[in-house]
């Protein structure tokens, strides 16, 4: 089975809250790309987060105003055997050095994580180093909530930027 290696972290010293998924899916990692699947909600998700239009933007612009907003982007998965793109089937993840970059940090108010398994790995990588919200994912794959209810959870993201 191949290893599959996630991207590299999108912050700066101004980043106060860090959105850790856990590795990109296979349409991701086909773009090079955070959230390349069209059908992920997650920038639609931040659209409602920080109030301006992300979607249309390239994916380079994307990027910069997630920044301008003082949001930054990695992953607690640096590199897992994985079929496809379900978080339930990888397998021997190699973490990131989420506690490294955490110091290097230093306005993060928190980290918010993109998932349950996102959640259930940095959480125990992070402790109680910076405040962590652990929000629904929001890959297609998880359709128990409605995109609304998903958008209320993540809104929480933007009292840690003000």
């Amino acid at each position: 089975m191949t290893r599959k290696s996630g991207f590299p972290a999108v912050v700066d010293a101004n980043t106060r809250v860090l959105i850790l998924g856990s590795l990109p899916g296979e349409a991701s990692l086909a773009l090079a790309q955070y959230y390349g699947n069209p059908r992920n909600a997650f920038w639609r998700l931040m659209e409602g987060v920080l109030d301006t239009p992300l979607v249309p933007l390239a994916y380079d612009d994307r990027l910069a105003a997630l920044l301008s907003h003082r949001v930054g982007l990695w992953d607690v998965i640096g590199e897992a055997e994985r079929p496809g793109s379900l978080d339930a089937a990888i397998r021997d993840p190699a973490a990131n050095d989420l506690v490294t970059l955490i110091e290097t940090l230093p306005n993060l108010r928190a980290v918010a994580f993109n998932g349950g398994t996102a959640a259930k790995l940095g959480g125990r990588l992070i402790g109680d180093r910076v405040a962590t919200l652990a929000l629904p994912s929001s890959s297609p794959a998880h359709a128990a909530r409605s995109f609304e209810q998903k958008a209320d959870t993540w809104r929480a993201i933007s009292d840690w930027l003000a």
